[in-house]
């Protein structure tokens, strides 16, 4: 999965062209850049590959989703749905936005169910995010005919599943604005970053003046010059950051491809194994193939499989009992323990999330493990890993 398996000539040639300049900022400084501008090609071919009109590059995913948030028109009291399996950083999103959390439930592509959204659906709902978890995506289209219904803003996590597809259309690309990131292990890294697509220029607009301080950049060569339409942030990614992720974005069809084999491979051998059953794939074809999740029949033998597995050489995630991607273990969210006291602390809708119970979710997700799929596995490797799971289950 990870892009960093494949560094080399093009990313040190990319972070070379930065480094000759001594311009390590976006923006300015036109006189010295010698025609680099590593953050804009990138935009440019993040947008040609999700068909997207727009496209802006941050700091990391979770300045793309609070910059998404704040471009969206998501503040203070507004509830968001969100998934309880995903990374911490969507939930924290929503509440740096000033924003509560709701929980819907997952069904067994593990990512929201849209037959849930009406059981956590009030007055204040104001927007519903789906994260297209572990590179593979929600059922999409339903929830967002649910957003259209009721008239709730779409907007996509897809941090995870960058060249992940629904029917042709690239995840991230249906609501009013969808985010990826580029962080050290995704499919695509920039060793830290993360962006946010839109068809809708205002959004677009918002977004590159929320990140870099509410300026308007219209002030040409002198940043001094520019207004501020609005208040913002500091989420600004660096051109060298940029530069190893334009090249790393070069070579999404390689990695993509690549994914999909090694993902095949192992999971046609699984099928040949009866107690294992697979994640529902609404498309199958637009899977990018991070990580092939699948479930065993009980708890029970979900712990004893995993361990065997690990001991046999093929770790895979018990998102169940983890600590970073699953309800259960967000001690700090339930009991709001906050460096100082948050604006969300402040609305009468602040949920009990201590006493937060999802039964449908818990009965996915600890009947739930998901192996991480390399780029740099070899025939043999996989020879080994499949027989390495043949062992798991049976001893």
């Amino acid at each position: 999965m990870p892009g960093f398996e494949l560094f080399g000539d093009r990313e040190r040639k990319e972070v070379a062209d930065v480094l000759s300049t001594g311009v390590l900022m976006r923006y300015g400084f036109e006189g010295a850049r010698n025609g680099h501008y590593k953050a804009l090609e990138f935009e440019k071919k993040l947008g040609d590959i999700t068909g997207s009109d727009f496209s802006h590059l941050c700091a990391s995913g979770t300045a793309a989703l609070c910059t998404a948030m704040a471009a969206c028109g998501i503040g203070a009291g507004d509830e968001v749905i969100i998934p309880p399996f995903t990374f911490v950083a969507t939930f924290e999103a929503v509440l740096q936005a000033g924003a509560i959390p709701v929980f819907g439930e997952i069904d067994d592509t593990l990512c929201l169910n849209p037959d849930r959204l009406d059981d956590v659906l009030t007055p204040r709902t104001r927007a519903v995010v789906p994260v297209h978890m572990c590179g593979a995506m929600a059922r999409i289209t339903e929830i967002k005919e649910f957003c259209d219904k009721k008239g709730l803003i779409l907007l996509e996590d897809a941090c995870q599943a960058l060249g992940g597809t629904f029917q042709g259309k690239h995840l991230g690309s249906f609501g009013l604005a969808g985010c990826f990131s580029f962080d050290a292990v995704k499919t695509v890294t920039c060793g830290e970053g993360g962006a946010i697509i839109t068809n809708d220029r205002q959004v677009y607009d918002v977004c590159h003046q929320y990140a870099d301080h509410g300026h308007d950049h219209l002030g040409g060569p002198d940043r001094g010059a520019d207004g501020h339409p609005i208040l913002g942030c500091n989420f600004r990614i660096s051109e060298l950051n940029a530069a190893v992720g334009l090249a790393q974005l070069g070579k999404l069809d390689r990695i993509l491809e690549t994914q999909r084999r090694n993902k095949r491979i192992i999971k046609e051998a699984m099928t040949d194994m009866p107690e294992f059953s697979f994640r529902y794939l609404p498309d199958p074809f637009g899977d990018s193939a991070t990580f092939l999740s699948f479930m065993l029949p009980t708890e029970e033998r979900t712990r004893q499989v995993g361990e065997a597995l690990a001991e046999n050489r093929v770790p895979c995630a018990y998102w169940y009992a983890n600590n970073w991607h699953y309800y259960r273990q967000w001690d700090h969210l339930k009991k709001m323990r906050c460096a100082a006291p948050m604006a969300v602390q402040l609305c009468d809708n602040l949920p009990d999330f201590q006493h937060l119970v999802l039964p449908e979710s818990d009965a996915i997700m600890k009947r739930t493990l998901s192996m991480q799929i390399m780029l740099s596995w070899s025939d043999q490797d996989l020879e080994q890993r499949i027989a390495a799971i043949k062992k798991s289950v049976t001893q």
